[in-house]
């Protein structure tokens, strides 16, 4: 009888961060065992033949909005066929956002979502927590999600006036405290005032379709927004995650950081990698609507470009595994697709089937101080601090004035 706890994945290239090596990987109760050839195993092992594939670690998506409420609208993918899906994607942990109303409990937002997603998970997951007003209280709180509740990240807005977004002096205060606390600060880097002018101006126009959209939050206002929160965050030493870069002006702007010496870090997000912009120029009002997000897709054709071009399979609404009844990578075609997901140590998803149940996923508590990053923050931190000039006493003549 095929023990389930116990799994061998045989033939399979390994790839991991630092090297590629033909081996077999032995699984038991949840945890490798063992990595290597003709290794002496137990009977009973469930044996998944992975000759000719590759064996790699599940994927973390670290950006999700599961069933988030958000200006009348509700996202379609709860916790449960969120999670069902990622998990047909090789997907086996996501990082969703708490996000508070403005003048509410972050501690409150948080424990809400953790019931609401702790029966319904299908794969591992974690919460960022967004700072959507600023005050003593904000502060202690994050303090205590950072301590206490396995918080290490939290999210500020630099767009949505008068909903999330916080001024430059709240930015300096959040990011402050993500440093005292041993956090990583991330922002949504669009210049708010300049989309609220714009939209006026679009307004004014008649232009309320979809290409509006883009239109008022035009590339350079991601930029300048991106630019703005490095600044901010290399002021006080803190380190910086950039959600969802959509445009290649606000790309360049992280690199150049980058490549200056600062801890800052670019999230790509696969719609920004995958398709364009010109969708919302789309003569028919479903298909552009359906391409509208924030920061925009940018109408730039070369984007497609960043995609990997890796094995094909052609992508469908027909085929996949979420709520949502369109794709907008329709008919695009793509390698690297899963044939086997291991969650937990339990084969969820084979060939197309999946086998999977609400609950079974479980939350993944992040320690504060990450190393691969506030070794880096700490580093700087040492050889960065300005010291005074050492002067003999002023011994001049003096004017009153």
């Amino acid at each position: 009888m095929l023990n389930q706890s116990r799994i061998l994945i045989k033939g399979g290239k390994i790839v991991n961060e630092d090297c590629s090596i033909i081996s077999d990987v032995y699984i038991e109760d949840g945890r490798i065992k063992e990595v290597g050839l003709n290794l002496q195993i137990p009977a009973g092992v469930t044996v998944i033949d992975a000759t000719d594939k590759l064996v790699i670690p599940g994927g973390i998506d670290t950006h999700t909005h599961m069933e988030l409420a958000f200006m009348g609208t509700k996202a379609v993918d709860d916790f449960h066929i969120g999670t069902k899906a990622a998990l047909a994607g090789g997907t086996t942990m996501i990082l969703d956002f708490v996000i508070p109303q403005r003048g509410t409990s972050l501690l409150e937002a948080y424990d809400r979502w953790r019931v609401t997603a702790d029966a319904k998970v299908c794969c591992d997951y974690s919460l960022h927590v967004a700072v959507t007003w600023w005050s003593d209280k904000v502060k202690k709180e994050m303090e205590t999600l950072a301590k206490e509740k396995g918080v290490n990240s939290f999210k500020m807005f630099m767009a949505y006036k008068d909903v999330f977004m916080l001024q430059d002096h709240e930015l300096y205060a959040a990011f402050s405290q993500c440093k005292e606390i041993g956090a990583i600060a991330q922002v949504h880097a669009e210049n708010g005032d300049l989309i609220a002018e714009g939209a006026k101006k679009m307004l004014s126009l008649g232009i309320t379709g979809p290409e509006g959209h883009e239109l008022c939050r035009p590339e350079e206002v991601e930029a300048e927004a991106t630019q703005r929160a490095i600044t901010i965050a290399h002021a006080v030493n803190c380190p910086l995650y950039v959600v969802h870069v959509m445009s290649k002006s606000a790309a360049k702007v992280v690199s150049n950081a980058r490549r200056n010496g600062r801890v800052v870090f670019g999230e790509p997000i696969a719609a920004g990698l995958g398709t364009d912009g010109t969708h919302c120029w789309h003569k028919d009002w479903a298909h552009a609507a359906k391409f509208v997000m924030g920061p925009p897709l940018r109408p730039d054709p070369s984007t497609p470009g960043y995609l990997m071009d890796l094995l094909a399979k052609k992508i469908s609404a027909a085929t996949h595994h979420q709520a949502v009844d369109y794709n907008i990578f329709e008919g695009m075609e793509c390698h690297g697709v899963p044939v086997v997901t291991i969650s937990r140590g339990k084969v969820v998803y084979e060939r197309g089937q999946l086998k999977t149940q609400p609950g079974q996923g479980r939350f993944v508590p992040r320690q504060p101080y990450a190393e691969f990053i506030y070794k880096r923050v700490n580093q700087r931190e040492q050889v960065g601090q300005p010291s005074p000039v050492i002067r003999k006493p002023y011994d001049g003549e003096i004017i009153a004035i």
